[in-house]
């Protein structure tokens, strides 16, 4: 059962870049990512039943914005504009960086200390990372490096919460922090998203990605993370980023007839590697509670 949970958030999770290459180039990002963020905090609006959750959110409001703002607002709005460029299934990899910036910044920033291990991991996921985005300063024009940059700085902010969090929402139950991070970065995109929101009416098939991608990849995935987690351990749960490129590149492929190229299946090796050795060696009992 844990094994058939682990693959569906993966399966999800990488969707969620299929429904943000179809949405943004007709919403935008931030109104597409303000409604994702929305739809999940109402989804997730039920914690707050119980008194401890409701007691929680109150005494852990500026972290749980500060979360919500590092680890969905923006991070979400840069991936949602790299889609606008490149493709889902190379956005899916270069999420999967997330646990190497985690680690370089929690020896930079957060007085951790990085093993020769980890340092030679780091080291070949950013080969990994050139490996794949090698052939964009050929083929691609700025638009396409400014992708790429778009969702590095993403993984970069989702690198920075999770030591964030681990730091000042220690004892804050999960499901907690889902809430309050959605609610709060609902809260940072409603001014800008409705100042960019576009005259044009939307199809069917946008609204459709719009809910898939606040109810399913959001709200639902972060309760099947959490529920996850709580079976089989948090080592076990975070080993879906290993997971996430396959359905990325693979939705991609299928729905939107994506070419899988060279360089990703190069690149996305190497990167994995580096993700392997990077948290093998650190084998952190608080792994990312990232969003994708």
């Amino acid at each position: 059962m844990n094994l058939v949970e682990l693959v569906l958030l993966a399966a999800i999770w990488g969707a969620s870049f299929l429904f943000m290459r179809i949405a943004a180039p007709q919403l935008g990002p931030i109104p597409l990512i303000a409604l994702r963020v929305m739809i999940a905090a109402v989804v997730l609006a039920p914690v707050l039943r119980s008194a401890t959750a409701r007691r929680q959110c109150r005494a852990k409001a500026w972290p749980l914005f500060v979360v919500g703002v590092t680890n969905s607002a923006i991070p979400f709005s840069l991936f949602a504009f790299s889609t606008l460029y490149i493709h889902a299934g190379l956005d899916s990899i270069l999420n999967a960086t997330t646990p190497l910036w985690a680690a370089l910044i929690m020896a930079v920033g957060f007085q951790g200390r990085l093993r020769p291990r980890q340092v030679l991991g780091l080291l070949l996921g950013l080969l990994g990372v050139v490996v794949l985005v090698w052939n964009t300063f050929d083929t691609g024009g700025t638009g396409v490096l400014l992708a790429v940059a778009a969702a590095l700085t993403a993984t970069l902010f989702y690198g920075f919460a999770v030591n964030y969090a681990r730091g000042h929402l220690g004892g804050v139950q999960p499901l907690v922090v889902a809430f309050g991070s959605q609610m709060f970065a609902s809260a940072a995109l409603v001014v800008p998203a409705v100042s960019l929101w576009p005259a044009q009416a939307q199809t069917p098939l946008i609204w459709a990605s719009v809910a898939a991608l606040g109810i399913v990849c959001t709200g639902f995935a972060y309760v099947l993370y959490f529920r996850l987690i709580a079976r089989a351990g948090p080592t076990y749960a975070a080993s879906v980023t290993f997971l996430i490129p396959v359905f990325g590149v693979l939705w991609g492929a299928v729905f939107l007839g994506e070419r899988v190229t060279p360089n990703m299946i190069a690149g996305c090796p190497i990167v994995l590697l580096g993700i392997a050795l990077t948290n093998g060696a650190q084998r952190w009992k608080k792994k990312a509670q990232t969003a994708h």
